[in-house]
């Protein structure tokens, strides 16, 4: 089974080699006909600690690391801005 490849924003980075990675995605409501955000937060492995707040990260699943590390980080993408 292929392994999920999401993209999202650093919203922390304050843990030792694990970073709090927000996922958005966007669906139609069914009754409303109108798009709504939805989003929700991963916790990701990262080995080196090279991913900063405000990144844009690529984060893949992984067999589970801790009890809520899940997701690996694989490459970023974007730098902060400022």
């Amino acid at each position: 089974m292929p392994k999920r490849v999401l993209e999202g924003v650093v919203v922390s980075d304050k843990n030792d080699k694990t970073i709090v990675v927000k996922v958005e995605r966007r669906l139609t409501h069914p009754v409303l006909k109108k798009t709504v955000r939805l989003s929700k937060k991963y916790h990701a492995h990262d080995e080196k600690n090279t991913a900063k707040i405000g990144d844009v990260v690529w984060i893949e699943e992984t067999k589970p690391l801790s009890k809520q590390k899940r997701w690996l980080l694989v490459d970023k993408t974007a730098e902060a801005k400022g």
